[in-house]
């Protein structure tokens, strides 16, 4: 019980302390678009499939209750249909545990004296989504699914006979403050065409992976930390949508808004998915891009931190990262909070579980290691920026993405580096 205590106080003194440093921040771009604005437009053939996600704002103005209190989120769709025969939009692709019109209007019923079922039932009704899409029409509606933050992971899969179109679409979803700036994430303003390397030779990009920094530092780059042991090959279509797929959510900033639900979910013992992560440092900056899964609850979670790098390989961005383990809070002198959380010192194992669950995302096509910061035994472990202890192999896990769906039996694994017994050296000895 005694320990309980104490790392609930270390949350809240976590959450205090962050309060301090709370910040509005300014409005994106992506906030400033309406709906229909900001929605995304995929097409296979001659079938045009647009997504945008509801606010909760957004989805209170359309529909004329709070349905965001409810946990539930509308997704608008819209399928224009020029091939030669009639498309059914599958709604469990959306969300397995989607909410029908009816349902959703009893449970506003009996809140809202003055609208009946029945007119509520008729409203929800038509805002809905309607199959078919007949050949040669355009059909737009909702589907009501359940409740994200940031960003949301629209599968829309369009069945027909003999056939099936299937699209993957990350959308951001405004009213969240998020730890990046969409912006700059999103449409790439870092780096200028000149700072830019295009690699096509693999040879050529495992050395360049080879040849980054070790670790990530603190702010003034006095200091190493965490060792950068991820790179990501990836974006917007098929990494992001893969990681979100897998149920990787992304961070929120520390403002009063996120320090209150910290404390709540440090008495509480509640999850906490979009808890906020401290910065680290990699090219002068601090991640450009922080994701996380949540597990029992806010002590414990995997997190990674991506920088996108100014590296390209076959036209795709490239993502420097950092991914481990927290286990747990504890007070430190080393953190400007006095709290940090504890990581597991086996960071090798956060980034092999990080393989193997992008493994199941169908949107893997290659992985393998390369050599990074260089090994550190057990008996002689590295310390991070708040002194936790890490040991590992010294590689880093290389994920490369693909818009196309892939089976786990065509996953390629690369033939760079590898552990006797390990995951990667068992499985490419087998191919």
């Amino acid at each position: 019980m005694a320990c309980k205590f104490k790392t609930i106080l270390a949350s809240i003194s976590i959450a205090l302390t962050l309060a301090g440093c709370a910040s509005k921040g300014p409005v994106s771009e992506i906030e400033k678009l309406d709906y229909k604005s900001r929605a995304i437009t995929r097409s296979d053939g001659a079938v045009l499939v647009s997504a945008s996600v509801l606010s909760a704002d957004e989805s209170h103005d359309i529909y004329g209750v709070p349905l965001a209190k409810k946990g539930i989120q509308p997704v608008w769709i819209e399928v224009e249909n020029g091939d030669d025969t009639a498309y059914w939009l599958m709604s469990p692709g959306l969300d397995p545990h989607f909410f029908p019109a009816s349902e959703t209007a009893e449970a506003f019923a009996s809140t809202y004296e003055n609208e009946t079922l029945e007119v509520l039932d008729q409203h929800f009704s038509a805002l809905a989504f309607r199959n078919p899409v007949p050949a040669g029409t355009t059909v737009s509606g909702f589907v009501l699914t359940n409740l994200d933050q940031g960003v949301k992971m629209v599968q829309v899969d369009l069945v027909a006979s003999g056939r099936h179109k299937s699209f993957s679409i990350f959308a951001v979803i405004p009213g969240f403050r998020s730890d990046y700036r969409a912006r700059r994430v999103f449409i790439r303003e870092l780096y200028t065409e000149d700072e830019i390397i295009e690699y096509t030779d693999e040879k050529a990009f495992r050395a360049a992976l080879e040849e980054l920094p070790c670790c990530v530092t603190n702010k003034d780059v006095s200091r190493n930390g965490d060792p950068l042991n991820l790179v990501i090959v990836g974006g917007l279509d098929d990494a992001f949508p893969a990681l979100v797929r897998r149920g990787w959510r992304p961070t929120e900033q520390t403002w009063s808004g996120s320090v209150l639900k910290m404390i709540n979910s440090a008495m509480s013992g509640e999850r906490y998915p979009y808890a906020p992560i401290s910065p680290l440092y990699l090219y002068d900056r601090p991640q450009d891009f922080a994701l996380q899964k949540a597990r029992d609850n806010i002590h414990q979670r995997n997190h990674l931190r991506l920088w996108l790098s100014p590296m390209r390989y076959h036209g795709k961005d490239v993502w420097v990262g950092q991914i481990s383990r927290d286990i747990g809070t504890r007070f430190t002198i080393h953190s400007p909070y006095l709290t940090t959380h504890k990581i597991d010192p086996d960071v090798d194992e956060a980034r092999t579980a990080l393989q193997e669950d992008m493994v199941y995302s169908q949107s893997l096509v290659k992985l393998g290691l390369v050599k990074g910061v260089g090994a550190a035994p057990r008996d002689a472990p590295r310390r991070n920026l708040t002194t936790d202890p890490y040991y590992t192999d010294g590689f880093r896990g290389v994920l490369m993405f693909d818009v196309h769906p892939t089976a786990i039996t065509d996953v390629q694994f690369l033939p760079w580096e590898g552990r006797e017994g390990g995951f990667i050296e068992y499985t490419s000895q087998q191919q």
